[in-house]
């Protein structure tokens, strides 16, 4: 291959999206899930160019011919250049780091900085943060080592950090819902910043925003960063306008695989919008109700009159944390659906939540819904989860003339998004 990227396990890699939409090659997945297959690939150099993940950014530094001194300092190596047999290897995570606390506001200078985890991306961001003027670089480990200096994660809540870095793989993609610090028990927080990028809201980061700390950041950015770096190492040649090709890749990257959910009141609209943006974007339209039903192999109506709403809502929570999860997905949710924290939490870890607000005149009554089968009924249920909808949504999307106008405004919206 020409270019392209190992690691033990590369499934849910977005590299390869990334440099060929970038650059126009071919970028190659090259997955060596054992020590003495990613050997065997370093000594034979079928490659004009890669990048190297977990867990061969060490490994690979035993056979390059030249490294970097940063990287070098860092003890990893993410990019390998292949000149004339040669191995030239850099270190790019570093530069997508610090353009990612750079470009989320992340103040380092004077703060005490405490990094979760002791791998090879804890070297990069304790890097970054000691450049960058950081008074304290402290390190927690499920596996603490005085002789080491690192610190028990219960310690770590007591450490009064005001800058909380994850190099951990908690909370990643399919394992959401994994945290290992209790923010909220630490104030004083100033930014929490998570390497993961799969989903885009880790438990960290929500339970970070939940608890007020003013700036939380996910890895994505430095996915991309880091992309637009090594493919200038790459090519040998620079990007003219770096920082553009960054925002623009990562815009690109956030609408191919950011889930965007539809709330609402029910007969707003969801459905209809959801198709049609389904459409718009290219990507799969999931309805929760329709899969509530086909998974429980009952109507609605049937479900509320065995069950209640509480049965109801068990099955909505399940669907809502089997799609929530995944990636690229257009889903239209039940009105209901905000009642639950927890449904909100599964539907903004790895997404955008808009609501439709339609005008509760031109709402319908009854139609097979069990908790609108009257005016009075729909008026109090409106009163009751518009604060919910207001809450849980990044952006609201009137709908109160033609289905073309709130698909526009919807597009309209998702794109100012992406590009945040």
């Amino acid at each position: 291959m020409e270019y392209g990227l190992i690691g033990s396990k590369l499934g849910h890699s977005y590299s390869k999206i990334i440099h060929e939409r970038l650059c126009g090659y071919e970028y190659e997945l090259h997955p060596l899930p054992t020590e003495a297959e990613a050997r065997r690939f370093l000594e034979e150099r079928p490659f004009r160019a890669i990048n190297v993940t977990i867990p061969y950014k060490r490994l690979v530094m035993e056979y390059c011919d030249e490294i970097d001194p940063r990287a070098a300092a860092i003890g990893a190596v993410n990019t390998v250049v292949n000149r004339d047999g040669k191995l030239y290897g850099w270190n790019t995570d570093y530069m997508g780091f610090a353009h990612l606390c750079r470009s989320r506001g992340v103040a380092f200078a004077g703060r005490t900085v405490l990094i979760l985890g002791t791998g090879g991306t804890h070297n990069t961001a304790a890097a970054v943060a000691r450049d960058e003027g950081a008074a304290r670089v402290l390190t927690a480990s499920r596996r603490p080592d005085p002789a080491k200096g690192w610190i028990s994660y219960e310690e770590a809540v007591r450490s009064g950090a005001q800058v909380v870095i994850n190099t951990t793989p908690a909370g990643m993609y399919p394992d959401v819902g994994q945290c290992l610090l209790d923010v909220a028990a630490m104030p004083g927080l100033e930014a929490v910043v998570d390497v993961v990028y799969n989903p885009a809201r880790t438990e960290l980061l929500l339970c970070a925003e939940e608890a007020g700390v003013p700036v939380t950041a996910c890895g994505l950015e430095m996915l991309v960063a880091q992309a637009v770096w090594a493919a200038e190492y790459f090519l040998d040649k620079p990007f003219a306008d770096r920082e553009g090709e960054i925002r623009r890749s990562a815009a690109a990257l956030r609408r191919d695989i950011l889930n965007v959910s539809l709330v609402g009141m029910p007969s707003s609209g969801k459905t209809t919008l959801g198709r049609a943006l389904a459409a718009a974007l290219g990507r799969p339209f999931v309805d929760l109700d329709e899969e509530i039903v086909r998974a429980d192999g009952r109507s609605i109506p049937e479900i509320f009159a065995a069950e209640g709403e509480d049965g109801f809502r068990a099955r909505e929570t399940e669907q809502v944390r089997r799609f929530g999860k995944e990636s690229g997905l257009l889903i239209s949710c039940g009105g209901g659906v905000v009642k639950r924290p927890e449904n909100v939490r599964a539907l903004r870890q790895n997404g955008l939540v808009l609501f439709v607000d339609r005008p509760l005149e031109a709402l319908a009554v009854g139609g097979g819904r069990p908790l609108s089968s009257s005016p009075e009924a729909l008026r109090a249920m409106e009163a009751e989860r518009r604060p919910l909808y207001e809450q849980a949504a990044d952006a609201v999307i009137p709908n109160d003339g033609t289905a073309e106008d709130a698909a526009a405004r919807a597009l309209q919206a998702l794109n100012e998004l992406f590009a945040q």
